[in-house]
């Protein structure tokens, strides 16, 4: 099938939207490509597409699992067979899905960076028939990037083990040295650069330097209609807000990563639907939501870079209506900002600490660990050595790009099992221990295909159906594993934290300094550039654009600098419209104040007296105290 047939067949599209067919063709001359597409300009489709005219399989590496698994469901519902490989998961099981990838009908397999590190995975992706690597998020590649992700600087290690496979980079947010630096890190042969440009004709930007956020917040609700985002910097400030909407009758709700998968889902889908007007969110909520009709995008507090504000921003419009994207700021903000950045920056002795800290909270003895993965309550680990949440996660960064750890984010994964003995064994097996043929039968006919690879099990529903406590069911299934019946694992909700090498003593523990103090100057030049968006008066559209190297831009119109500037230009206009009108009537003859402003046409009542006070100061007309004249 040609790329047309398959996006016709597979998304019901009947053409490409601009830039994808010229990205897909050049993936399908074999060349080398890196797009960038701002969000929601369909990147997806330009590996998925030319993937699925080639034989073989496609390798997608993203750094965001529930990204990951939202693609993985949206291919497997058309019917495209689609597999996943992320933190928590367990040996065997990734075992079984590589297998599948090689002698399987697998199309897609995506793989979170950290997996790359496994010299597991990279043996086993030789074997497999690969027609292209696609990375999604690519800006994470580059430390100069405002994501960045140290595993993915293990992405060209791919190209050792696929010398010959095409790569496509992909990313709606990257400043040109950004770029080079993508291209230089997957070691691109001659690649061909495909940039959409930035600017959003349908988006108006607008800065609010309010002190009542609040009520401005109010005021826009009410002012513009359909559903709107709301980000805010923290989880307890998502409560408080859509409690406060409510308070004012608009109808919202909030959001985070912390609420339960189900609860979380539930929110989104109702927003999605528009049972809920507006969804009040920290940044973990956005990602992958395809959804057109959002008119506005509030952030109340000042972001970290403008790569995370366009990219935010950006979800509000997407069909192309008039939409806007709104962020309050005052100079408190500002100062929060600058002060959170110096706050968040750890010293290397706090580095050091933190990694101390891992190894007593997970009671790894010197010389153990590596390749270990545990699931890691951050705010835990934080409370029991009484240490900043924030330094903690930018130390967790600098520990990462050492390569002693990787660490995902928070992600459900659902309980599983798979029995690792043959169908005879566990039949001969339920005959002598009748405590055990009760949960050995219920799971046979509950869940198929137990014997052939890991299946999804609740553990909830298993216990209903054997009439025994869920502490109960758990306690089976653990015996079982214990016997090398089973492999059971239990569900989470928290980030799985991987060591990749044994744990080190602190004499040997070495940090790169200058790497320090290098994202220090990034993280300052990133922050300066969101202060300076906010307080410098130009066009924001034209700010954003050239901050993201589109130096050649038109004024917007349609943003607050701009249309503060039309009003003013209105203003002054009328101005000379309402004096030139005062001169022709005062030439024919003097006239009383009353019979003055009567017979002016232009402007209000106000505007006609402040033009008269003015010619009258300017000495151009006189008064006699009864009638005005030149």
């Amino acid at each position: 099938m040609t790329a047309i047939e398959i996006l016709q067949k597979y998304w019901g599209h009947q053409a490409f939207r601009p830039l994808q067919q010229d990205i897909i063709t050049s993936v399908l001359e074999g060349k080398d490509s890196l797009a960038l597409l701002p969000t929601g300009g369909g990147k997806s489709i330009c590996f998925q597409v030319p993937a699925l005219v080639k034989e073989g399989i496609c390798i997608v590496v993203s750094p965001l699992i529930a990204l990951m698994k939202d693609q993985v469901e949206n291919l497997k519902s058309k019917g495209i067979e689609a597999i996943a490989i992320y933190a928590g998961m367990g040996k065997r099981e990734i075992d079984i899905l590589l297998d599948n990838c090689i002698y399987g009908k697998i199309k897609f397999l995506y793989l979170s960076p950290e997996r790359l590190l496994s010299d597991l995975v990279r043996v086993r992706i030789s074997y497999m028939n690969v027609n292209l690597i696609a990375v999604d998020e690519a800006h994470c590649i580059s430390q100069w990037g405002y994501d960045f992700r140290p595993p993915y600087q293990q992405i060209s290690k791919l190209r050792e083990v696929l010398p010959d496979v095409t790569v496509l980079a992909l990313t709606a947010t990257a400043t040109d040295f950004v770029r080079k630096d993508i291209v230089e890190k997957l070691e691109m042969q001659n690649p061909q650069v495909f940039v959409k440009s930035f600017a959003r004709d349908n988006l108006s930007y607008v800065v609010f330097g309010q002190e009542d956020k609040y009520k401005k917040l109010i005021d826009i609700c009410r002012n513009v209609k359909g559903t709107g985002l709301v980000y805010v910097r923290n989880r307890r400030e998502t409560a408080e807000i859509s409690n406060f909407l409510n308070r004012n009758q608009i109808k919202a709700d909030f959001y985070h990563a912390g609420l339960e998968r189900d609860i979380r889902f539930q929110k989104q889908e109702d927003w999605k639907l528009n049972k809920t007007r507006i969804m009040v969110s920290t940044n973990a909520f956005g990602m992958g939501i395809d959804k057109a009709d959002v008119r506005f995008v509030v952030h109340l507090d000042l972001p970290e870079s403008l790569e995370a504000y366009y990219q935010e921003a950006g979800r509000a419009g997407r069909d192309e209506k008039r939409s806007y994207a709104v962020l309050l700021a005052n100079n408190s903000d500002v100062l929060s900002l600058e002060s959170r950045y110096i706050n968040s920056f750890p010293s290397p002795d706090e580095i050091r600490k933190v990694y101390h800290y891992l190894g007593n909270y997970f009671q790894l003895a010197f010389g153990a660990g590596e390749g270990l993965t545990f699931t890691f309550d951050i705010a835990d680990f934080c409370k029991r050595f009484n240490i900043s949440v924030l330094k903690t996660i930018s130390a967790l960064k600098f520990l990462e790009h050492d390569g002693y750890i990787t660490l995902s984010e928070s992600v459900f994964l659902p309980s599983r099992l798979m029995f690792i003995v043959g169908h005879e064994d566990v039949y001969r097996f339920q005959i002598e221990n009748k405590a055990y043929d009760g949960v050995i039968k219920t799971i046979l006919r509950s869940y198929g295909g137990a014997f052939d690879g890991f299946v999804k099990l609740n553990e909830a529903d298993l216990a209903k159906k054997l009439g025994i406590s869920f502490k109960d069911v758990i306690a089976l299934l653990n015996k079982l594993q214990s016997i090398e019946m089973l492999t059971y694992i239990q569900q989470t909700d928290q980030p799985q934290l991987q060591y990749v090498r044994p744990r080190i003593d602190m004499e040997h523990f070495d940090l790169d300094v200058k790497y320090l103090e290098l994202r220090k100057e990034i993280l300052l030049n990133q922050v300066n550039a969101v202060i300076a968006y906010t307080t410098t008066n130009k066009c924001r559209s034209i700010q954003l654009l050239n901050y993201f190297d589109e130096h050649i831009a038109t004024k917007c119109g349609v943003c607050d600098v701009c249309l503060a500037e039309k009003r003013a230009e209105n203003e002054l206009q009328m101005s000379d419209e309402i004096e030139f009108e005062i001169i022709s009537l005062l030439q024919q003859q003097p006239l009383s104040l009353d019979d003055l402003v009567t017979n002016i046409n232009n402007g209000s009542e106000m505007e006609r007296i402040e033009a008269i006070r003015e010619l009258l100061d300017a000495g151009k007309i006189k008064t006699d105290g009864k009638k005005y004249y030149l």
